[in-house]
């Protein structure tokens, strides 16, 4: 009990353990929703629905991603503008969704047949709307985690699953076709927004105010420097999570769809440990740069502790978890979950690296890295999902991932022994004199 006390005390273990809580917890919600939604429609309908949901998480991150980072990088030093800082990031997130959700649906004819049900005005009047709502349900949760208040993700998220979850039985039976998918998603994000909201602003704003109000914030041109070399690196990130499932849509049939996006949100759980452990790693490293080095090989021992049983159970008992949605998941599936979760490894050491070179303001490095990725898996994935099917897109993934870790594991060995080799050469000046 002492030492969970002296390891919750950490700051980068409390925020990287609620995040992953919030993680485990959303993503175990997540995978029984989608559980009860394959027991109640048919594999087509789960494809159509899923391809839609991914094309408005891409439209959304789109904006939303660009902003993810520098919250969580900045509002630890912003003072008194931190308020402002996320009132703007809200502002450009939901006219550039717009733009980017109406453009998205001048162009359906582009995406394949699961998208067709989207045309006509006030669907897509409805999907605009949702799309916005999605940015801000995103950035609210960086917002949160740069303000210390991952447990408040944690929470908030954990609820938006069990309402999902409540929302979908109560509405299967009820509404045509399959909306009840629909409705069951984005009525809990249309209700937490401002609940969030208020907390952030009205409780959580002004005591990081009164905390750091002494802290001199960052300029608006050096905000906009790291947001120009995140960009990128965020777009990158974005093709690679949000991007690969719209491929895959737009390349194979609705029900092969449905059968690799199964696969893909049960691994996105696992996926998302090291994700959030570098993120936590972002904001301690911003808030105590000395210390990165330190809780890099922190994040790093404890990314891999936890990540490693979790992949080698999913992959050898892929077939069990997804024959609880159905012969057809357990028979199409199995070898696509196999891949995808021998991926998780290779991708969790990349996202600690990620994480210490934000704390850095290295973005310009971040984005490289990021933009090799996603050209990498993309153009795989294109090639292979057209060859081998959901299969080939899997192993593009995995290719990808294992390339990209080996590439950067020098650059991670640096940062990881960093403060030694400071140590070395400070003990080495003081033998001199």
């Amino acid at each position: 009990m002492v030492a969970l006390r002296r390891e919750l005390a950490d700051p980068l273990a409390r925020n990287g353990y609620a995040l992953i809580a919030n993680s485990a917890a959303t993503g175990g919600l997540g995978v029984v929703y989608w559980l009860l939604v394959a027991r109640v429609y048919p594999a087509a309908a789960v494809g159509v629905a899923s391809a839609v949901y991914a094309a408005m998480n891409l439209l959304a991150g789109f904006t939303a991603l660009n902003f993810n980072g520098a919250l969580t990088r900045f509002i630890p030093k912003a003072g008194r503008e931190t308020g402002p800082l996320i009132s703007r990031a809200y502002l450009v997130s939901i006219v550039a969704s717009i733009g980017l959700a109406e453009l998205f649906l001048l162009t359906l004819r582009w995406w394949g047949p699961s998208y067709s049900e989207l045309s006509g005005p006030l669907v897509g009047l409805i999907f605009v709307g949702c799309v916005v709502a999605w940015a801000i349900f995103t950035l609210q949760d960086s917002a949160l985690i740069g303000l210390r208040g991952a447990f408040w993700v944690f929470l908030e998220n954990t609820l938006f699953g069990v309402a999902k979850i409540v929302l979908l039985i109560a509405l299967a039976r009820v509404l045509p076709q399959h909306g009840g998918i629909y409705v069951s998603w984005m009525l809990p994000v249309i209700v937490a927004v401002p609940l969030i909201n208020v907390l952030i602003f009205r409780k959580m704003v002004p005591r990081h105010v009164a905390a750091t109000g002494d802290v001199q914030p960052p300029s608006r041109r050096e905000v906009g420097r790291f947001l120009a070399g995140d960009y990128t690196g965020a777009m990158c990130l974005l093709a690679t999570v949000s991007l690969i499932p719209v491929v895959v849509a737009a390349r194979t049939s609705p029900a092969a769809n449905a059968y690799f996006y199964v696969a893909w949100l049960i691994v996105g759980i696992v996926d998302m440990v090291g994700i959030n452990m570098g993120m936590s790693l972002t904001v301690e490293g911003s808030f105590d740069a000395a210390s990165l080095a330190v809780n890099g090989r922190k994040a790093l021992r404890r990314v891999v502790s936890m990540l490693l049983p979790c992949a080698v159970l999913l992959a050898a008992l892929a077939p069990w978890w997804l024959r609880l949605f159905g012969p057809g998941y357990a028979e199409h599936s199995t070898r696509v979950l196999e891949l995808l979760a021998a991926a998780t490894l290779p991708r969790a050491v990349t996202e600690v690296y990620l994480g210490a070179l934000r704390a850095q303001n290295r973005t310009s490095l971040v984005a490289l890295i990021q933009a090799i990725r996603a050209v990498l898996m993309l153009g795989l994935c294109v090639i292979l999902a057209g060859t081998s099917g959901t299969v080939g897109a899997a192993l593009a993934v995995l290719a990808t991932q294992v390339v990209i870790a080996v590439g950067i594991s020098f650059g991670l060995w640096r940062v990881l022994t960093g403060n030694r080799k400071a140590a070395r050469q400070a003990a080495g000046k003081v033998g001199v004199r």
